[in-house]
């Protein structure tokens, strides 16, 4: 899920977005999901709509997801639920795809330079 545009308001307003992000939030925490700060590939893997053909779900299956919520909006919901301070990240590679079921994938990066 995508980090929402908060206000201070939203401290005690109960608008839905809210608080569908902070559960999402503690559905991280409650499976202690892990993430390096460094040379780590995220896939986030968003499902595809129940109203899809057969066929178009077979066409889209594992292709780039290229509508909302934005990338760096996946990646920071992420980086909040799991960091208290995500500033030490410095190195992640994010991509968005379509899939049957919603999962989030992180995998570490080999290293290139490596003989």
């Amino acid at each position: 899920m995508a980090k929402p545009r908060m206000t201070r308001a939203d401290k005690f307003k109960q608008r839905t977005v809210v608080l569908r992000y902070r559960a999402y939030k503690d559905e991280l925490r409650l499976r202690r999901v892990k993430v390096p700060e460094g040379a780590t590939h995220i896939t986030f893997v968003l499902p595809m709509p129940a109203s899809w053909s057969k066929k178009k779900r077979e066409t889209m299956l594992g292709t780039p997801h290229q509508q909302r919520p934005d990338v760096d909006n996946l990646h920071k919901g992420l980086l909040d639920a799991v960091f208290k301070e995500d500033c030490q990240v410095w190195d992640h590679r994010i991509t968005k795809v379509w899939g049957v079921q919603g999962m989030i994938r992180v995998e570490p990066i080999e290293n290139e330079n490596a003989a």
